[in-house]
């Protein structure tokens, strides 16, 4: 089934917005992914933001995935020391994707307007995506695949 998303690339910028409007994540995953959740969408709908890690994702030895986020941000712009190793944003996360949290029906034009007017930032690109074909494509090849290419694939058809 689809639904609205928007989406933007990984940059320093967008993590600063996401660190200084959004706070400390509501949920740090095993995988990468950081989650918050925000009742700011068109007519009170509730999003939920979700920064996708990169294709194959590889934990940076020294730390807990609860700690990453808050490692990354007081390290930016990067790159970022992880005890002896040293990573660029781009090995960690692909991207950022605000979309309706509880599967609430919003159009793609007022959501990208609503998360552009959260994180002051406009999305790379906005649309609807099939989210359920997605999540079994990389649940399929356990992770290898990158979840913001897909979706830009999915935008751009």
């Amino acid at each position: 089934m689809a639904g609205a998303a928007a989406v933007w690339r990984i940059s320093p910028e967008l993590l600063t917005a996401l660190a200084q409007r959004l706070g400390e994540p509501l949920d740090s995953y095993v995988n990468g992914t950081q989650t918050w959740l925000t009742s700011d969408g068109p007519n009170g709908a509730t999003l939920e933001w979700r920064l996708h890690p990169v294709a194959s994702y590889r934990a940076p030895a020294s730390i807990s995935h609860y700690e990453l986020w808050e490692q990354v941000i007081a390290q930016l712009p990067g790159p970022v020391r992880f005890g002896d190793e040293s990573r660029r944003l781009e090995t960690l996360w692909d991207g950022l994707e605000c979309f309706p949290a509880y599967g609430e029906d919003v159009e793609p034009a007022p959501l990208a307007h609503a998360a552009t007017a959260t994180l002051a930032i406009a999305p790379d690109a906005s649309g609807m995506v099939d989210h359920e074909n997605i999540g079994e494509q990389w649940e399929r090849t356990n992770g290898s695949i990158s979840i913001v290419d897909t979706l830009f694939d999915e935008l751009r058809t």
